[in-house]
């Protein structure tokens, strides 16, 4: 039989505990006197307000802004008992997920309390798993983009107290003006409140709604308009969803070369020669733990790249203004690299293939013959493959209609 010991909690100085609306009332007895025990305590002046009425021996720290300001003063005080107060599930979208890229988990014991998402739910009577929780607290608010499908069931940590309008103006342009977005502000507390409309009405008015608090979630069951075209996150989007000069990879091409790219969750994709950003963006509309880094030396594209990015969900998309190879030396290591202009320099082809991770896809679209030639050389050196695509679209003829044929693409595709 295996003899399984309980770790021992000796070693776990930081403590973080999650606190609601109703304050200390809300604590365990053991949470509450692990604030008395504390030589610090780290909160918002919001949640070290709370403790004012009780007598504690702790130094009391405001967060610094930034917050990571705190880190190197927190790592000072080790082998002291540091407690840090956080809002409801610390570790959800909270301090506690940031403290343990940090310090080791064995240094933490996490303390929490229902999340505002929980709270949420329950107010509302969602499955929790049935709904998508998602920030726009310091983040940028066009990141919630793509999770706008129709009848998404989607729970928002607001940024402030103008995030209702902010997020109902961001869903009727992007052609949800039907949905039903509920305010609920101060969960858990005596304050509690909740306001629900459409994102039209809501958009509509001048600011009805009153001394909103600035914790606040909000709620929002998704409506598509009739008129709008809903823009899938699992499939290639049409090719007017992206403003371009003509340097796109086109919407059948994209499908294929996606495939092929095979995204998985929280990867980095190097997208070189990157246009007008269409492979980048649908990459980071997988899923809103990707990582993609685009590579444009033009600086119009570059301008495009951004504008697409931020109407499509992808804010997060790193742009770099340069040309390859001298512009890939300091990037983040990809597990999947795209090269889609520029695929005549051995020399960044190389490159890309040595700083792939293992297991990692290259793969690398070309229309010339000289192109191709070198797509045939790599694809001999590193057991890989090659496909042609040539995609024909009906078009009239007169009275009548025929097959128009576009430039036909070979795709070198390889795995390391």
């Amino acid at each position: 039989m295996v003899k399984i010991e309980q770790k021992q909690n000796k070693l776990k100085w930081i403590t973080v505990i999650g606190i609601g609306e109703d304050g200390l009332d809300g604590l365990t007895s053991h949470a509450k006197q692990l604030l008395k025990s504390a030589d610090h305590i780290f909160g918002g002046a919001r949640h070290l307000a709370l403790l004012s009425d009780n007598k504690l021996n702790a130094i009391l720290h405001v967060w610094p802004k930034p917050l990571l300001l705190a880190i190197d003063q927190i790592k000072l005080l080790k082998g002291q008992s540091v407690v840090i107060l956080a809002s409801g599930d610390p570790m959800h979208f909270g301090v506690g997920a940031t403290l343990v890229r940090y310090f080791s988990i064995d240094e933490i014991d996490v303390i929490a309390n229902p999340s505002s998402f929980t709270l949420a739910a329950s107010r509302l009577g969602w499955a929790l798993q049935d709904v998508e929780c998602l920030s726009i607290h310091g983040r940028p608010i066009e990141g919630i983009v793509p999770a706008f499908q129709d009848n998404a069931k989607l729970l928002i940590l607001s940024n402030d107290g103008e995030s209702i309008w902010n997020v109902s103006k961001l869903l009727v342009e992007r052609g949800f003006s039907n949905s039903s977005v509920t305010l609920l502000e101060n969960l858990g507390g005596h304050k509690e409140r909740q306001f629900s409309n459409t994102a039209s009405s809501i958009n509509q008015d001048n600011h009805t709604i009153t001394d909103i608090s600035d914790l606040n979630v909000l709620a929002v069951e998704c409506h598509k308009d009739r008129a709008t075209i809903g823009l899938s996150r699992f499939a290639s989007l049409p090719d007017c969803a992206f403003e371009h000069d003509g340097q796109i990879t086109k919407q059948d091409i994209r499908a294929v070369t996606m495939a092929h790219l095979s995204p998985q969750l929280g990867e980095t994709l190097w997208d070189i020669g990157a246009g007008c950003g269409s492979i980048s963006i649908e990459w980071m509309r997988t899923n809103n733990k990707m990582k993609a880094i685009a590579v444009e030396r033009n600086a119009d594209r570059c301008q495009l790249i951004r504008k697409n990015a931020f109407k499509l969900g992808a804010a997060d998309l790193e742009i770099v203004n340069a040309e390859a190879p001298d512009a890939l030396r300091n990037l983040k290591q990809p597990d999947a690299i795209f090269i889609g202009g520029g695929f005549t320099d051995n020399a960044t082809v190389e490159y890309c293939w040595d700083a792939l991770k293992s297991g990692g896809r290259l793969i690398a679209n070309t229309v010339t013959l000289e192109s191709e030639a070198l797509a045939q050389k790599y694809a001999n050196a590193w057991q890989g493959r090659l496909i042609k695509i040539a995609v024909s679209s009906a078009e009239p003829l007169g009275r009548f209609h025929t097959w128009r044929t576009a430039l036909p693409i070979t795709i070198l595709i390889c795995e390391k």
